[in-house]
């Protein structure tokens, strides 16, 4: 099965995610749940991946490895609301040879919501640290923020 295309673009280094916040996204109050931030940096990290050529489910399926968190930092700024349009803008901050670290900000307009730093190791599919594939590096290394 052939990935899809991503759905977001980059503006330089940048990748910028849009979505819509939906009925489902949100608790009682209309206003969205809090681990739901999560999953919409999920979904921009992962057509972040896509857009540089990434094919994540056959790196895995191939047995080569898979992404996993190993750390995160995440501070809720403003709350994003049903109806809300937000964007994800995600940044390579920093590349090793078995890690990736992104900060991402999920944003309405010009107001941060919610911010993050996550921290993606690669690991075997038994899920031991291991380097990421060369052509990884090589597609992530122009995409190194620079602080533009």
């Amino acid at each position: 099965m052939e990935a899809l295309p991503a759905v977001g673009r980059f503006e330089g280094p940048e990748h910028q995610f849009v979505l819509r916040v939906y009925f489902e996204d949100t608790d009682l109050t209309g206003v969205v749940y809090h681990a739901n931030y999560l999953r919409f940096m999920e979904r921009a990290r992962s057509d972040m991946l896509l857009a540089v050529g990434i094919d994540q489910r056959a790196a895995f399926e191939g047995g080569e490895g898979a992404y996993a968190i190993r750390g995160l930092r995440l501070d809720y700024r403003a709350p994003a609301r049903l109806g809300d349009e937000l964007k994800v803008a995600s940044r390579l901050i920093s590349l090793r040879a078995a890690s990736v670290l992104i900060q991402q900000r999920v944003m309405r307009g010009e107001t941060i919501v919610a911010e993050a730093e996550v921290e993606a190791a690669f690991v075997s599919p038994s899920g031991r640290p291991r380097r990421q594939p060369t052509e990884w590096v090589a597609a992530f290394e122009p995409l190194l923020w620079k602080g533009i």
